[in-house]
């Protein structure tokens, strides 16, 4: 497993030179194969006798982190939609993206994402899942603003790196709060821990943090905003991120977490309420958008939505309700897309008011986008997977477990209505989208070019997927025992025995199916008589002016704030530098009992040593006093050489070494730049600004004192100083305590001093060496 999520990386680093002979063999040929064999690989995996497995490899082992791969029938039908799709979309970009594209960068970010994705759905430690999740939201920026020279597709690109990685961390928070509590990384383990979460503390604000990260990845409401934005992004790419990865990562997100919280009824309220009304709004303003691809991402959200709640519900039904349509989604969602981008290729517009009779000059689009387009209404057609999954969510809408809390048992009444209501525009758009482009009077003179049937290269993508539409439509039940039993079970716990029929009888379900299909099709045929209803609700309102008005008021405000304090001071730098650390440090040690004061371990003080700490600090309070560049610079020289003495002293003659060579370095670097300066001058500063500079000062240096006087008395723990003598000779070969320690204990401490050095040297030379063409 860890080579299969390993393996599009890999394969990045080879893309540049396989770029090289595009113009003989198109780079996507090459990746295609690296999706279509990891889904080989897992394929085999499906069966009735599937257990899951869990392999480990180390990573860091002194904080508990390694890369534990954990296969499941969860993470298995993520892994087979990611694959296989990332396969069929990939196949799709061959003839959509033309040579002239910058192919290589395209299909490094594609590969970067799918292993992304690959290690969040399999990732069994919660900090490598984070680190996988947060690798999805950087490789998706760059997919998104992958034609980074339009503005939308930089904005799309920004706002969905923001609201994600928002996300992100507060899901971080959520996994340090699960493990400070279990004491475990893995995500099993702390499922196995379930009563210890459900009594702690801190489960609603763990609830909480996870539910940003879920929701926020997976644009729920208010959330939703990012991802009609991301349509920016060439068509493979809103393919898949659609379909089979990007959005389902917060939805697999609460399904392997979902048995922890199952037991707590605000996971309901809040899952079940927020997908509920995200499937309500988003399939209403969905009808409202002109281009196709806003068209499919509100329904992505809305369809989304549905998913969420059913995983809210929580019983066994309605669990496998939900890994059902995960599956039927990804297979209509996908070819719709690829559709929509077919109707942009072939015709330069995906405006659906330009459109319209299309069915005659695009029939094998027509008749492919025919299939989804139903499946996606739900309409009840026994060879459509969507009406299946459509009507179990109906049915388990109306047998959602007992509730205690009010809200929840008013939420428990209200889903049903909302469902249904969500529901009818989910036909609305549906048809809306299927019979706005290819019904209708012909506009070719609107058309920036004359559409006709696409190649049948890139028909091949979106059949396979209607292909899958209509398979699953007819045989519902072929995968169940061996395949989406698994997936529930990996959530609910429980191995779930659905048996799928088309005709249940004359239920409750049925009639909601009845009612959607029928108010779908009066509000679709006479939508002109009441679409002026979106002047009103929404009218003005709208998240994303909230956004791009936050995002306004942060700069602004930011902007002032950095002005007020970066004026080009030195000195104002350094007082606020030096007044926060005086500030925050001393009110944490005084809240803290932190200042001790303790003599009984200290060595008598003699008389040199008296005398040149005397010294010292004559030397000091005389660098401040001096009026002549070199005299400074000489005083401050008797502060350093003083030092050295003392480290003499106190035996430590590598110190004293350093310090002198170190001192004797800096002496004659300041006299060579002080040289070029202007002659010190008395200032002439107020009462107040000396005042200031003297609080900060003496206040800093008492606090500084305090500390180093603090640390020495302070003995929490046994000095580490001991295991220092005892194994400096052993481990680092030598008995030059200090040295060893440098080179050995702490030598990757002091590589990157040096790294950090050499940097600042390369710098310094660079500026040395830059002049204007005057010379300057």
């Amino acid at each position: 497993m860890l080579f299969a999520v390993l393996l599009p990386l890999i394969l990045t680093l080879l893309i540049p030179f396989l770029s090289k002979v595009k113009d003989k063999v198109h780079t996507g040929i090459f990746v295609f194969f690296i999706p279509l064999g990891i889904f080989i690989f897992f394929v085999r995996f499906i069966g009735e006798g599937f257990s899951p497995e869990l392999e480990s490899y180390p990573w860091i082992p002194s904080l508990g982190i390694s890369l534990d791969f954990y296969l499941d029938g969860l993470s298995l039908l993520f892994v087979l939609l990611i694959s296989g799709i990332g396969a069929l979309v990939t196949l799709y970009s061959i003839f959509y993206l033309h040579k002239s594209e910058k192919l290589a960068h395209f299909y490094v970010y594609l590969l970067l994402f799918m292993t992304a994705m690959l290690g969040v759905v399999l990732s069994d430690n919660v900090y490598v899942l984070y680190t996988f999740w947060e690798l999805t939201s950087i490789s998706s920026f760059l997919l998104i603003g992958y034609w980074n020279h339009r503005e939308g597709s930089r904005y799309g690109a920004m706002k969905s790196m923001l609201i994600t990685v928002f996300g992100g961390l507060s899901m971080l928070g959520a996994f340090m709060l699960l493990h400070v509590i279990t004491g475990v990384t893995s995500v099993q383990q702390m499922i196995g821990s379930v009563d210890l979460i459900l009594s702690s503390d801190y489960l609603p604000l763990i609830l909480t943090l996870l539910l940003l990260g879920a929701f926020t990845k997976s644009a729920q409401f208010p959330f939703h905003i990012w991802l009609p934005d991301a349509m920016e992004a060439p068509t493979p790419v809103s393919a898949y991120l659609h379909s089979a990865t990007m959005v389902k990562a917060g939805i697999f997100l609460v399904a392997r977490f979902s048995p922890i919280f199952h037991g707590y009824e605000w996971f309901f309220i809040v899952v079940s309420g927020i997908g509920i009304i995200t499937l309500c709004w988003a399939s209403y303003m969905a009808v409202r958008q002109t281009d196709l691809k806003g068209i499919l991402a509100f329904s992505t959200v809305s369809q989304l939505g549905m998913i969420m709640a059913m995983l809210g519900f929580g019983t066994e039904a309605a669990v496998f309700a939900a890994v059902f349509h995960i599956l039927n989604h990804a297979t209509f969602k996908g070819s719709l897309f690829m559709i929509a981008g077919i109707i942009d290729h072939e015709s330069g517009t995906r405006d659906i008011r330009k459109l319209g009779g299309l069915m005659t000059l695009m029939p094998i689009s027509a008749t492919l986008a025919l299939f989804a387009s139903l499946s996606m209404a739900g309409v009840p057609l026994p060879f459509l997977n969507g009406f299946y999954s459509k009507e179990l969510f109906f049915e388990n809408s109306l047998h959602i477990g007992d509730t205690t809390l009010l809200i929840a048992s008013v939420m428990k009444q209200a889903i049903p209505y909302l469902a249904v209501f969500g529901s009818i525009f989910t036909f609305v758009y549906s048809m809306y989208f299927l019979f706005g482009t290819f019904t209708g009077k012909q506009k070719l003179e609107q058309l920036p070019k004359k559409p006709h049937e696409a190649p049948i290269g890139m028909l091949i993508a979106p059949a396979i997927l209607v292909f899958g539409v209509i398979f699953i439509g007819l045989f519902p039940n072929l995968f169940n025992e061996t395949f989406l039993a698994h997936a529930a079970e990996a959530i609910s716990g429980v191995k779930t025995h659905e048996h799928i029929v088309y005709w249940h009888g004359l239920k409750p379900a049925f009639y909601m199916s009845l009612i959607v299909v029928a108010f779908g099709t009066i509000l679709y045929l006479f939508r002109e008589k009441w679409w002026n209803i979106y002047k009103t609700i929404p009218g003005d309102l709208s998240f994303n002016r909230v956004y791009n008005r936050t995002l306004k008021g942060l700069d602004v405000y930011t902007s002032k704030l950095t002005k007020g304090y970066m004026n080009g001071s030195l000195r104002r730098y350094t007082a606020l530098i030096i007044s926060t650390i005086f500030i925050v440090t001393g009110l944490v040690m005084a809240g803290t009992n932190g200042f001790t004061f303790k003599t009984d371990d200290l060595a008598p003080i003699t008389l040199p040593e008296i005398f040149v700490g005397i010294m010292v600090i004559a030397g000091a309070v005389g660098t401040i006093l001096a009026k002549n560049n070199v005299a400074a610079i000489i005083i401050l020289g008797v502060s350093g050489y003083g030092q050295a003495l003392l480290f003499v002293f106190y035996r430590a003659p590598d110190l004293a070494l350093t310090q002198l060579v170190i001192e004797t370095i800096t002496v004659a670097l300041l006299l060579l730049c002080f040289h070029h300066l202007p002659q010190l001058s008395r200032r002439t500063e107020g009462t107040g600004f000396r005042l200031t500079n003297a609080v900060i000062a003496v206040g800093f240096g008492t606090l500084m004192t305090l500390i180093g006087i603090s640390a020495h008395s302070s003995k929490w723990f046994a000095t580490i100083s001991d295991y220092f003598l005892e194994t400096s000779h052993d481990l680092g070969g030598g008995d030059n305590v200090v040295n060893v320690i440098l080179v050995d204990m702490r030598g990757l401490d002091t590589l990157f001093e040096i790294t950090v050095l050499g940097i600042a040297a390369f710098s310094i030379y660079s500026l040395i060496k830059l002049r204007s063409k005057e010379g300057e």
